[in-house]
């Protein structure tokens, strides 16, 4: 498996970042199929099935910061410069 990582820091109330992790995880969910649940402060997902198969992390969020941890399955392995590319975009979109 290929590990991507990426934090940003924030400055909203740590409610405000974990909606916004969410409305994240539900765009995914919707457009890549996967599966997502809070436990504390860290959001946990996985791709059962889809192109995302096997694709599994977690979002963690905390007072000043949102940091993501991305397990890439083999198979998407060869994509990790541009889905690594994606996390990042999306992480900026959310502590804009």
């Amino acid at each position: 498996m290929s590990t991507i990582t990426a934090q940003r820091p924030h400055t909203m109330p740590k409610e405000k970042a974990k909606k916004k992790a969410e409305e994240l995880a539900s765009h995914l969910a919707q457009r890549l199929g996967i599966e997502w649940q809070w436990k504390g402060d860290v959001l946990y997902f996985e791709a059962p099935s889809g192109t995302a198969k096997g694709t599994k992390g977690e979002v963690t969020v905390t007072d000043t910061e949102i940091a993501v941890a991305v397990q890439l399955p083999f198979l998407l392995k060869m994509m990790s410069p541009m889905i690594e590319s994606k996390v990042k975009e999306q992480l900026d979109t959310i502590v804009a």
